[in-house]
């Protein structure tokens, strides 16, 4: 019989999937589409590329800071299309090299979940039977689609990421409605290649969820590379290019080549046979608990699905949860220390406590903090860069519960934070680690001395 049956190929399946390969257990992953799930064809990758290209090109642009000059500095939109397709493919086929050199077997196909009963779980894909004495269930989310009145009308100007990610020519103008960390990103991208970009945001800031004094910031910095943002602004309408929106009790409208939906994702939680087990969903998403455990005996569910924390190496960990649980070691999920990255230019990095969730959790802490100007590399790599390292720590024992970072390369730096708060280090054994020199990562060496 098999071991674990994994539909969805995505972060939290493939993982599981080595893993479980790994420790010997008989696997069988069920995918429809392509290998790496959404983030790996449709969001963390391809974007990141582009994103990467688009970086490249503003440091040419402003690479007279460093003494170095160039003329007729320009882009090509189709190659840096390419060579996201180029690298997709690439990391897809090392997925399934690896589930290939793990003994996983890979069945491409819709799977759907018949049956459970004393001989197990029960799926079928392209008219064959499988059966395997544990389910995981990582069927990832998809676009969030409001409806907005003139939405269907709007035909292929409306984009989600996924559409976003084919255009072959860059819009002259772009307007984003919603302001997190996807519309951020693209936000990020066409504007640094010349469109012009409007970002329409229902919250009073960007990127919710983040520390508010960095989204203020980053907000602050894009605002003066000319991206224009309309806060507290409720979309009533798209009548084909133009958004209507309400701000301030006053009705406004803005028009864009593009319009891109940027307001979150819903977990996919049909379609399946879901039902036939009578699995219980929680809010959105499918309800699990600590060790990603649904309410049927035998079943587990991890990523997105759960409606929870929406990201792909959130996903990657709760398989590993599911299949350590299954091989005899004992493992919980813990979301106190997951790092969240926003890919901007410059970045943003965070991960613990924020200020906000501190005070609406009633946490006593203490906070320091300095400008990113504070490590000599970053001074040295970001002529005329600003940004910012915030340390939070509890106050009764000193001990690290969040770090917030605006500025390049936050998102290489943050994982050490993550460790300092999962191993519950106090500011004094944070003083006492031994920081390389010159690196960025010193600033938050240079915080935790700063307390007071």
């Amino acid at each position: 019989m098999i071991d674990l049956l994994i539909l969805g190929g995505g972060p939290a399946g493939y993982v599981a999937a080595e893993r479980a390969g790994q420790a010997g257990l008989k696997v069988v992953l069920f995918e429809k589409s392509a290998m790496g799930g959404v983030c790996l064809n449709e969001g963390c990758i391809p974007t990141k590329t582009l994103l990467y290209s688009a970086k490249m090109y503003e440091n040419a642009l402003n690479a007279e800071k460093y003494g170095v000059f160039g003329d007729n500095i320009r882009f090509d939109y189709g190659k840096m299309v390419s060579r996201k397709k180029k690298i997709v493919r690439k990391l897809v086929l090392g997925v399934e090299s690896k589930m290939k050199s793990n003994k996983v077997e890979v069945v491409k196909g819709e799977a759907f979940i018949n049956s459970r009963s004393s001989e197990g779980i029960e799926l079928s894909c392209n008219g064959e039977k499988y059966v395997g004495r544990n389910l995981l269930i990582c069927t990832g989310s998809e676009a969030s689609v409001p409806p907005i009145p003139g939405l269907s009308e709007a035909g292929d100007i409306i984009l989600t990421n996924r559409e976003i990610l084919e255009m072959t020519e860059r819009p002259e103008s772009l307007v984003v409605i919603g302001g997190g960390v996807i519309g951020m990103e693209f936000a990020s991208f066409y504007n640094s290649l010349g469109s012009k970009v409007t970002v329409v945001e229902m919250l009073p800031e960007i990127v919710a969820g983040m520390d508010l004094e960095v989204s203020t910031m980053l907000r602050q910095i894009y605002a003066k590379k000319g991206i224009d943002f309309n806060l507290n602004s409720k979309v009533v309408q798209v009548d084909g290019n133009k958004v209507v929106f309400e701000k301030e009790g006053q009705m406004h409208t803005v028009e864009g080549d593009k319009i891109l939906l940027s307001v979150g994702r819903r977990p996919v939680t049909s379609g399946f046979g879901l039902e036939n087990i009578g699995v219980e969903l929680f809010r959105n998403g499918i309800k699990v608990d600590e060790k990603m455990r649904t309410n049927v005996p035998g079943v587990f569910a991890a990523g997105d699905v759960t409606g929870f924390s929406l990201l792909a190496h959130t996903a990657s960990r709760e398989g590993e949860v599911v299949v350590n649980n299954l091989t005899g070691r004992s493992d919980i999920m813990r979301y106190n220390a997951i790092p969240g990255v926003v890919y901007t230019n410059p970045e943003v990095a965070g991960v613990g406590e924020t200020e906000e969730s501190a005070k609406e959790k009633n946490i006593a802490y203490k906070v320091a903090k300095l400008p990113m100007a504070y490590a000599g590399r970053f001074v040295a790599e970001n002529e005329g860069g600003s940004g910012v390292c915030k340390v939070l720590v509890g106050e009764k024992y000193g001990e690290v519960i969040g770090v917030h970072m605006l500025g390049n390369p936050s998102s290489e730096i943050i994982f050490g934070a993550a460790m300092a708060i999962e191993q519950e280090m106090t500011l004094k054994e944070m003083q006492e680690v031994v920081f390389p020199h010159p690196t960025v990562s010193e600033i938050i060496k240079e915080v935790v001395f700063s307390f007071k």
